[in-house]
Formats: structure tokens, C-alpha cells, sequence
């Protein structure tokens, strides 16, 4: 199965925001190329959200181009053999933390994000990632800063998209498995 295949099925599986599930899926089948960063009407991008429920905290990264906490995440690379393993590469690299496991359950959220030419659009399939215990980061060179914060002080510090995916997440966290 291709990574363009595996997104389409991860999709079809995803029942939130109908929506912009929709024009994900739409892009797909335009896009041949949509997965990969040449496609210049835009491309899926991977990422997750990296939490220590027991600390109730999450990891952000300050990003160096755009220079804004942010999840780990990027670009899908012709290696990566599923979106959920490219969430869970960038987010290993990123934060530098080995045994990280996605929440289960697929992807918490969407974010279609505007991004400089000659791309204009990233469609962001967004994962929710559990740091073991006791995880210490390590900043990589895509990282200006990379820090834990509380719960309660993501909403001060990173824009709205960050704040509903770690409220996704933390439903996620929250609902009977």
C-alpha cells in the first residue's frame, strides 16, 4: 500500500470534521503528488502533539522558521510507510524522546493551514503521541526551543490550532477505552 493509500483509508476512517475531511480526500484524488512537498496546490503534512498525562503537560517545539510553539510534526518523506508512523518519525526527531507511542484511536484532529509560496496550503493529519515516564527532550537543529508546558498554559503561549488539538487530544485521553 502507498503512504497516498494509506491516507486515503485513514481518512475514510476519521468521522470528525466532515467537512474538511471532504476536501482532504478531494485534494488526494486531484493530487497524485499530494503527499509529498512539491505539490505546489499543497500537501499532507504529519504531526502529533506529545503529553505526559502524568504530569499534565505537553511538549511544544518553537519553530525556527516561524518562529511559534508548535506540535512536532512535517513533511511526509517517500520512506515513511503510513501517516500515523510520519507523525510518529517527526515527532521522535523533533523532540528527541525514543518510546513514544500515538494515542490510540487515529488522528485527533485536522488543520488546513496557509503556507508561504510556492505551496500555498498544508493539510495537517494530526496525531496525539504519550511520552513515557520520566522523558527528557532534546532540542533538534528544526528547533529554536523545545519546552514542556502545563495544560493550562498552552492557551498563552500557542495559537488557537494548538490549543483545539490538545483539547482533542485530552478528550481522547479522557473517553472510555
Amino acid at each position: 500500500m502507498t503512504l497516498h493509500d494509506d491516507a486515503v483509508l485513514v481518512l475514510k476512517g476519521y468521522e470528525e470534521q466532515p467537512g474538511l475531511r471532504q476536501q482532504y480526500l478531494d485534494h488526494l484524488a486531484a493530487h497524485p503528488d499530494g503527499m509529498y512537498k512539491p505539490c505546489e496546490a499543497g500537501h499532507l503534512t504529519a504531526s502529533a502533539l506529545v503529553l505526559d498525562p502524568s504530569r499534565g503537560q505537553v511538549l511544544l517545539t518553537l519553530h525556527r522558521k516561524l518562529n511559534m510553539w508548535l506540535q512536532m510534526g512535517g513533511h511526509c518523506e517517500p520512506e515513511d510507510t503510513s501517516v500515523a508512523r510520519a507523525a510518529l518519525r517527526e515527532a521522535t526527531e523533533e523532540s528527541g524522546i525514543a518510546g513514544l507511542g500515538l494515542l490510540p484511536g487515529g488522528p485527533v484532529r485536522l488543520d488546513r493551514h496557509a503556507i508561504p509560496a510556492p505551496c500555498n496550503w498544508h493539510l495537517d493529519i494530526q496525531y496525539a503521541a504519550l511520552a513515557p515516564a520520566g522523558a527528557a527532550a532534546a532540542i533538534s537543529d528544526e528547533s529554536l526551543d523545545l519546552r514542556w508546558f502545563a495544560y493550562d498554559e498552552v492557551a498563552g503561549v500557542a495559537d488557537a490550532s494548538v490549543v483545539r488539538l490538545l483539547d482533542a487530544a485530552r478528550k481522547r485521553l479522557a473517553a472510555p477505552s
